[in-house]
């Protein structure tokens, strides 16, 4: 549609320009004939003009009355406005005039016409062939249109059938790359990396399901197995050790539930609230609680002043869980220093226990992930406290990572933009 109003705009605008054009020629030729008869009734008088065929001549005096006409001409008087036109015996004509000075020092003025029918011959056959050919051309371009695209976008439509059949079940599945390096060939394999993430998110949520599951039924498993035992056998077990299993386990389930809703929380809306807080405050937080735990020995020297922007119960989750990651596999001492480096703030957390393997660094932040299986599940925890940690600190724009400490062990370094 585009194309045929520009085609349509262009084709009036040529034939209004190929009208002036035609018509501007038609008055120059009306013009030289002008001068040419003006001349020859100044000389032999207004009777000079009577023999002129194949133009509309007219000579009058100064009050307006016709002294002389051309052969074809006629007797009615000639409109004297310049590029007047008239109609005689179904012809165009344009008429030019100018004073001219007659025999005997009288005033006149000389009408010469020229005729427009070569001019409206030409503009009528270039009309006709611009209504005829505009939309032929238009046709002709819709057909080559429709075949050039649909050719182009025939691997789009074969992605989209493919893409279409591909379920949940079959997300394995890639849509045929073209090996082309256009807009196409990018869009295929686009697509195919898409469906590449979308196999990896899905296999991570059936992992996340299936260890949620695991983790779940454990503690629920050894309630009820200790509340049938209670029922069955009611002097197998005091009610002292069965409140103590109880609430034990109760308190580890509450913890696995509460885990799971930060890391959800997190996946869906990342950090909510963006206040100002001192990053030193929680970290001393943590401090207290493992100086009263008594567990292990705190170094706590290194903690200066650091200010940043953020959740703060969501960070001082993060922060506790570091501490009691690093209390729970030290043998005797944690450090920790804090500082503003460079506009960020970065926290460094070290135990000095056995360290983590380079090849298991990166795997120690998915969830419900235990590198060491043979510990025992109340001190090796559920394997969410580090997913929590690298999801909080992502939500905050920040990094964690893990490598070798000083002392042998593991140091977790988190750094965080300092915004105020």
């Amino acid at each position: 549609m585009v194309f045929v109003l520009a085609l349509v705009l262009g084709s009036l605008l040529f034939v209004g320009i190929l009208r002036t054009t035609l018509v501007d020629g038609v008055a120059a030729t009306a013009e030289q004939s002008l001068d040419t008869l003006s001349s020859r009734v100044e000389v032999a008088g207004p009777g000079a003009v009577s023999d002129v065929e194949d133009a509309l001549v007219q000579v009058l005096d100064g009050s307006g009355d016709v002294l002389a006409s051309g052969e074809d001409t006629g007797s009615a008087r000639l409109p004297t406005s310049d590029r007047a036109e008239v109609v005689r015996d179904g012809e165009r004509w344009l008429l030019v005039s100018d004073d001219l000075e007659l025999p005997s020092d009288r005033e006149g003025t000389i009408i010469v016409g020229a005729s427009l029918d070569d001019a409206d011959q030409a503009i009528s056959i270039v009309s006709w062939l611009l209504v005829a050919g505009v939309p032929l051309l238009a046709a002709v371009m819709g057909v080559v249109t429709w075949l050039v695209i649909g050719r182009a976008l025939r691997p789009v439509d074969r992605m989209r059938r493919e893409v279409d059949e591909i379920e949940s079940s079959r997300l394995g599945s890639r849509v045929v790359e073209p090996g082309s390096s256009d807009e196409i060939g990018r869009l295929a394999t686009t697509m195919n990396r898409m469906l590449g993430r979308l196999e990896q998110a899905q296999a991570r949520q059936q992992r996340f399901v299936s260890d949620a599951s695991h983790e779940l039924r454990s503690p629920l498993a050894t309630m009820r197995q200790h509340a049938e035992l209670a029922r069955a056998h009611p002097d197998a077990i005091e009610l002292a050790e069965l409140s103590d299993v109880m609430l034990a386990e109760g308190n580890r389930l509450q913890q696995l539930v509460d885990s799971l809703l930060v890391l959800t929380r997190l996946d869906e809306r990342g950090a909510e609230q963006a206040d100002e807080l001192d990053l030193d405050d929680l970290v001393l937080e943590a401090v207290a609680r493992l100086r009263d735990s008594g567990t292990v020995e705190v170094d706590s020297s290194a903690v200066g002043p650091a200010r940043v922007r953020g959740d703060r119960a969501l960070l001082g989750r993060a922060v506790r869980n570091l501490t009691d990651n690093a209390a729970r596999h030290a043998r005797s001492r944690v450090t920790l220093a804090l500082a503003e480096l460079d506009g960020q703030a970065v926290l460094i957390v070290d135990d000095d226990g056995v360290g983590i393997a380079e090849a298991d660094r990166d795997a120690v932040f998915e969830r419900f992930v235990r590198l060491d299986e043979g510990r025992a599940r109340d001190a090796g925890g559920s394997g969410l406290g580090l997913a929590i940690v690298a999801a909080a600190v992502t939500a905050h724009r920040g990094t964690v990572e893990v490598s070798a400490a000083s002392g042998g062990g593991a140091r977790f370094v988190v750094r965080l933009p300092v915004e105020l």
